[in-house]
């Protein structure tokens, strides 16, 4: 059988510490600061997580269907789970700061695409390319962006498919076409990247520069182990 529930849902990201924090860090930057005007762009905000928090529900549903017939028709489940975010509000704004663009709601949902983002955490290789394949079918998701790093490794051997898909959410006034960033990897790639990413941000350059060339080994044997695996599995299935 399936897995009941499939995805993750990390710390929302717009509360009222938010609100308070970047309001009061604006405020001692600059003692011209609108407040009011300040805090009514931060309910903007609030709207627009939202919209991408929907837009991250609605790929989600399409997936654990796709999942749920691959069980059925096949005896097999090709997503073992799923994790999604919203960015933080300080870390949206942080962002928008230092491509030196306007920060407003506009400049955010025109310039910034990983707003809302997944990762779909696969069984096998092959998994991967197909719910890539079965999603991009759906008529009412568009295609804006795609990256293979399993086909082509980054230099540090990091792999990931990455897609940035529209899907649209319909609210009771408007429809939004929305961007989604999604990450599908398998376990394996998972756990490498889940590594890389702490010793880069939690050792110094020092230690992290010595670990680079284990990394990259362990990323050739992680690939070695999983084609092997990928094909014992297309054996037993055939």
């Amino acid at each position: 059988m399936g897995v009941a529930e499939m995805y993750v849902d990390r710390k929302p990201s717009m509360d009222l510490e938010d609100i308070r924090e970047t309001m009061e860090k604006r405020f001692s930057m600059n003692e011209d600061f609108n407040s009011l005007e300040y805090f009514e762009n931060m309910l903007n905000f609030v709207e627009l997580n939202h919209v991408y928090s929907s837009a991250l529900e609605e790929i989600t549903t399409k997936l654990k269907i796709l999942d749920d017939e691959f069980q059925v028709i096949h005896k097999h489940n090709p997503i073992h789970h799923m994790e999604r975010r919203v960015k933080g509000t300080r870390s949206l704004l942080s962002k928008l700061e230092r491509k030196n663009l306007p920060v407003t709601i506009e400049s955010a949902k025109e310039n910034i695409l990983d707003i809302a983002g997944m990762r779909v955490i696969c069984n096998y290789i092959e998994d991967i390319y197909v719910l890539e394949k079965l999603l991009l079918k759906q008529e009412d998701i568009k295609l804006l962006k795609r990256k293979d790093y399993i086909a082509d490794p980054k230099g540090n051997g990091y792999r990931s498919l990455h897609i940035v898909v529209s899907v649209p959410v319909f609210l009771s006034e408007s429809t939004e076409h929305t961007p989604v960033e999604i990450q599908i990897r398998t376990i394996g790639m998972d756990m490498w990247a889940s590594l890389e990413h702490k010793m880069r941000y939690k050792n110094t350059k020092k230690d992290t520069e010595a670990y680079m060339a284990m990394l990259q080994e362990c990323a050739s044997e992680i690939s070695n182990v999983e084609n092997k695996m990928q094909d014992m599995h297309n054996d037993i299935k055939d």
